[in-house]
């Protein structure tokens, strides 16, 4: 909640009132989640945020094409460089009220260090991608945004398949909310903030020739 959203609830004359009835919602949220856990499994494509289970339509071609180039680069650097771990699409990340499933996603080795074979639920991490879609560019915009930032996750991508280009958020730690470092097109390079050394052009993660070529390279260097 920002803080003039704080300040105007403590002005309200009816704030026990209000904060009870947020208290019933949430133990019923509560409720939700835990049989969100019970019905989730392998097979399942969804998420939970704020009480509801959103299912996750099928990706068109030029999503799982960004995602896949995202994910094969990513991973291959961090494990090369052993820089910690990198998930794709089904790794849960279970923040305080919400799960999602990231597109991509990068944990440092601290981080990543208690995580198990059997593990279903994760931490925030430390450097978060999402491709954009019709359908989920309001959430990875929105409550994703705000969420991913106040979990200290330190990196945000917001990959946009349809315009080719890349949005680079940064947190900023004095407010607590990412700030925009850089929107970067095709003709241009990105390079991570996070994950040290990590650079390629953007025009990687939209065209699979480029992207092999980057990955050649990125195992060579």
């Amino acid at each position: 909640m920002a803080a003039l959203d704080l300040e105007q609830l403590l002005e309200a004359p009816n704030i026990k009132i209000l904060m009870q009835q947020a208290e019933i919602a949430l133990r019923d949220e509560a409720r939700q989640r835990q049989d969100f856990y019970e019905w989730i499994n392998e097979d399942h494509k969804a998420e939970f945020i704020n009480g509801a289970i959103i299912m996750q339509s099928p990706a068109k071609e030029r999503h799982w094409v960004a995602t896949g180039n995202l994910y094969r680069l990513l991973s291959t650097y961090v494990i090369k460089q052993k820089l910690g771990r990198v998930a794709s699409e089904k790794a849960m990340i279970s923040l305080t009220r919400n799960d999602y499933e990231p597109d991509v996603c990068f944990w440092t080795t601290d981080r990543a260090r208690g995580f198990e074979g059997e593990m279903m639920q994760f931490p925030a991490p430390d450097f978060v991608i999402e491709v954009l879609s019709k359908s989920t560019e309001k959430i990875d915009r929105g409550v994703k945004f705000n969420d991913y930032a106040a979990h200290n996750v330190r990196e945000y991508w917001i990959v946009d398949p349809r315009k080719q280009l890349v949005e680079q958020y940064s947190l900023d730690d004095d407010v607590q909310a990412f700030a925009l470092e850089h929107t970067l097109r095709i003709q241009q390079a990105i390079e991570s903030k996070t994950v040290a050394g990590f650079r390629i052009p953007v025009q990687a993660i939209f065209d699979e020739s480029i992207s092999n070529e980057t990955l050649v390279s990125l195992l060579i260097s």
